[in-house]
């Protein structure tokens, strides 16, 4: 158990105690500390609050933090494409075929399982001994994965994501030829009623929906197909493979919103993150990378007639 003790300053004056708690020790949540609060574990002048009590200047806080408690995921050694690590962060070429996390049907095998194996004195995230995720790619997406290895840089990478300065790249082979070849698909996205596993573009007022911006760029023309950049402005689930087949140019191996006839072999579709830039938490030093295309796509280009 830790113990920490605070003198809150006028800045938090009239503040709820768990906002200015979130703000004075942002090593942790706000809903942490609710969680916290709620438990009897935070008081002042030595007494239990609520998280509704409002601050004065000058109180002395106390707040027991209990230790992160072992995860129940188990290590895997499994190889990792290691982009880029310092002692908040660790930046993965992630496969096609790798999940980022555990979930239903993939208790094992994550990209989560394989960097605790990397990684063995994580000192805890979310009250639990584990790495951090703070975004996610598709199982058959390949491309740099961001994962934090405590709170304070989760979160702080999380606000960047947040507020959208993150810059994130993608290469995509997709059918038919690009027209135009530079457009931003501005088009809102939402789950598909028919098929919840689906995400679609919702072009009514009905049914739930959030604003999904993508950048598209022709990078190389071929005859039945197009390279295409594409930037996310926006982070909706399956963003750029549906802003895509929404416009007629479907990702060439995508099961899901693809067309069910290929001409190309593919195990997976064709979609690499290969460029990520963001600021780290150490320094706020800008950090930019790339990570080349997979030898598999590679040798689907390298068949293409231009």
């Amino acid at each position: 158990m830790l113990v920490r003790e605070l003198t809150l300053a006028l800045m938090a004056e009239g503040d709820r105690i768990d906002r200015a708690l979130a703000a004075a020790w942002p090593e942790l949540s706000r809903a942490q500390w609710q969680r916290l609060i709620g438990e009897g574990l935070v008081r002042v002048a030595g007494i239990s609050v609520k998280a509704s009590y409002r601050v004065s200047s000058g109180d002395i806080v106390s707040a027991t933090i209990p230790d992160p408690t072992p995860t129940l995921l188990q290590p895997e050694p499994i190889p990792l494409d290691i982009r880029y690590e310092d002692d908040d962060l660790i930046v993965v070429n992630k496969p096609a075929g790798m999940v980022v996390h555990p979930g239903s049907g993939h208790e094992t095998g994550t990209l989560v399982h394989a960097v605790l194996a990397h990684c063995p004195d994580l000192p805890g995230i979310g009250g639990e001994i584990r790495p951090g995720v703070i975004h996610r790619l598709d199982k058959d997406t390949s491309g740099l994965v961001i994962m934090a290895k405590n709170e304070r840089a989760l979160r702080y990478v999380q606000g960047q994501f947040k507020a959208r300065t993150v810059e994130k790249m993608y290469l995509a082979l997709v059918e038919g030829r690009l027209q135009p070849p530079r457009a931003l698909i501005d088009a809102p996205i939402g789950r598909d009623p028919a098929e919840r596993k689906r995400m679609k573009v919702i072009e009514t007022e009905q049914g739930r929906k959030r604003d999904a911006r993508t950048q598209v760029e022709t990078v190389t023309a071929y005859a039945d197909y197009t390279l295409v950049a594409c930037k996310p402005i926006t982070g909706r689930t399956h963003q750029i493979r549906v802003h895509l087949a929404y416009m007629g140019f479907p990702i060439v191996g995508d099961r899901i919103y693809g067309r069910r006839k290929q001409r190309l072999l593919l195990s997976r579709h064709f979609l690499h993150a290969y460029r990520i830039v963001f600021r780290r938490p150490s320094d706020r030093d800008v950090v930019s990378l790339e990570a080349e295309m997979p030898a598999e796509l590679q040798t689907i280009l390298d068949q293409l007639t231009p």
